[in-house]
């Protein structure tokens, strides 16, 4: 079975941290966004921006950023009153799952973390047997993927 067009990898990592500090530290998640792709050996392509934004409620506030790349981008929304914060990595080129979610989970002190990830633009067979076949062989993979670890 082949795939008709991949745009890419989405990590999605949702994060909580007792260290509510890094997460309202404008220049420290400025660093990261600047430096990240780098690590990831991703190209940016813009300084990045990050804001401060503050909501009705203190629990609504914090930070949020975003860093162009070549690949795509990378972003990140901080809570710091919920010591939470949730960051994408979306990219055409592909990187490693597991060594940037372990990056982000040293650099914001994470004691717990959700990961998702999403290959995006995929277009299946319009033939559902074709289908079914490519997904079947898709959970098999994610499975042994799983097994492995």
């Amino acid at each position: 079975m082949k795939r008709v067009f991949e745009a890419g990898t989405h990590l999605i990592l949702d994060g909580y941290t007792s260290n509510t500090l890094i997460l309202q530290d404008l220049d420290r998640v400025r660093a990261f966004l600047n430096e990240y792709p780098d690590r990831m050996h991703m190209t940016k392509i813009m300084p990045p921006y990050v804001f401060r934004y503050q909501g009705d409620s203190s629990q609504e506030s914090g930070l949020s950023g975003i860093v162009i790349i070549a690949e795509s981008h990378i972003s990140i929304h901080t809570f710091p009153t919920k010591g939470y914060v949730s960051v994408d990595v979306f990219s055409c080129k592909p990187f490693d799952i597991d060594e940037a979610t372990q990056y982000l989970v040293e650099y914001f002190h994470l004691s717990n973390f959700h990961r998702q990830v999403l290959d995006r633009g995929v277009e299946y067979p319009k033939e559902i047997n074709e289908s079914i076949a490519m997904i079947h062989e898709d959970r098999l993979e994610e499975l042994e993927r799983i097994a492995d670890t």
